[in-house]
C-alpha cells in the first residue's frame, strides 16, 4: 500500500509517499481502508522534531493519528464491529491507504468520511481539556485560538454542557465562531479589556489552543493560574498554569460526538481536503495556524474545498 513516511526530522520536504506492507490488526484492533485522514498540528510538530524529547520517534516513521473508512479486517477479541462497517477513530500512521485503529465509533449515515476523519483527535482533546480545566455549567470559558479543529470542538461541547464561551480569532472568522455558539473577539493587545466588556461577571477558566505566548494574560483574566490550561505552550507551568498532552480513552467521546452530530448539535467543517501526494502542502497550511475547522487527506481521492 501507499503510505506517508519520513526518514529524518525536517521540513515538509522530508515527507515521502512509499510502498509499505499492509498492517495487520492485533487484538482489540480493526483495520480500515482509509477514505480520509485528519491533519493535526501534532503531525508537523513531530515531523519537524519539536517533540523529540517528549515523544521520540523510531525513524523511519509514518504520520497521522485519526481517520475514517471502512473496516476490512478485525482483530482478535473485537466485538460490535464487522468487516464492511463505516467507522472513524484513532490509530497510528493513518496517512495511508490502510490503517489500524485502536479506538473507533460507528460513522453516522449523514456524516461524510471527509468530515468524520477530522473528529477523533479534536473531539478527544476538547473533551479532555474541558474536563481538566474544571469548567462547570453556567460558567464562562475563554478559548484562545478558537476557530481550528480543537477550538471548534470545545465551543460546541461547552455549549451542549451549558458553558458560555468567548473565543479569539481574526475578525473574518467571527461569524463562524458565532455559528458554533461562541462570543467572538480578536486576539492581540487589549484582550483583557475586551473580555471584561464581554463578560463583566468574569471568566472562570481559559484554554490556550494556539500557543501564542498568551499564558500570562490568561492567568490575569481568570485570576487563577490553576484554571488556565494550554495544549500548545510548554512554558505554561512556569506561570502556574496546566498543560495537557497525554491522550485519554476516546471511545465514549467519539460515540457522543457521533450522537451529537446526528442530533444536529455538533459539526467540524473541513476547510480543505488534499490527495495523499500533497501531504507536504497540508502540513504547511496547518503550520500557518489559520485553518478554520479541519484539514484532511484523501489517500485515493481528489482534492476538494468546502466553505465552513
Amino acid at each position: 500500500m501507499k503510505a506517508v513516511r519520513f526518514h529524518h526530522y525536517g521540513g515538509p520536504e522530508v515527507l515521502k509517499i512509499e510502498e509499505v506492507d499492509v498492517p495487520e490488526p492485533g487484538p482489540g484492533q480493526v483495520r480500515i481502508a482509509v477514505k480520509a485522514a485528519g491533519v493535526n498540528p501534532i503531525d508537523w510538530k513531530l515531523r519537524a522534531g519539536y517533540m523529540r524529547e517528549m515523544m521520540p520517534l523510531s525513524l523511519p516513521a509514518g504520520s497521522g493519528y485519526d481517520a475514517a473508512g471502512v473496516i476490512d479486517a478485525v482483530g482478535e477479541g473485537v466485538t460490535g464491529a464487522s468487516v464492511g462497517d463505516a467507522v472513524f477513530g484513532k490509530g497510528h500512521n493513518t496517512m495511508a491507504e490502510y490503517a489500524i485503529l485502536q479506538e473507533w465509533a460507528s460513522k453516522p449515515e449523514g456524516l461524510s468520511f471527509e468530515e468524520a476523519a477530522g473528529f477523533p483527535v479534536a473531539v478527544e482533546t476538547a473533551t479532555r481539556i474541558i474536563d481538566q480545566v474544571g469548567i462547570k455549567p453556567g460558567e464562562t470559558l475563554l478559548v484562545s485560538g478558537a476557530a481550528g479543529g480543537v477550538g471548534s470542538a470545545v465551543i460546541q461541547l461547552a455549549r451542549v454542557a451549558g458553558i458560555r464561551t468567548i473565543g479569539t480569532a481574526s475578525e473574518p472568522k467571527h461569524a463562524y465562531l458565532r455559528s458554533l455558539g461562541a462570543v467572538p473577539t480578536t486576539y492581540g493587545p487589549g484582550l483583557h479589556k475586551r473580555v471584561a466588556a464581554l463578560a463583566p461577571e468574569g471568566v472562570q477558566a481559559a484554554l490556550d489552543i494556539a500557543g501564542s505566548g498568551i499564558i500570562r494574560e490568561l492567568v490575569a483574566i481568570t485570576g487563577d493560574p490553576s484554571r488556565v490550561l494550554s495544549i500548545a505552550d510548554l512554558s505554561a507551568p512556569q506561570h502556574g498554569a496546566k498543560t495537557s498532552f497525554e491522550p485519554t480513552d476516546s471511545i465514549q467521546a467519539l460515540a457522543r460526538a457521533a450522537a451529537l452530530f446526528t442530533a444536529g448539535s455538533f459539526t467540524l467543517p473541513v476547510e480543505r481536503a488534499f490527495p495523499l501526494d500533497q501531504i507536504a502542502a497540508a502540513h504547511e497550511l496547518s503550520a500557518q495556524g489559520h485553518v478554520t475547522g479541519r484539514l484532511v487527506i484523501l489517500p485515493s481521492g481528489q482534492p476538494t474545498k468546502r466553505t465552513p
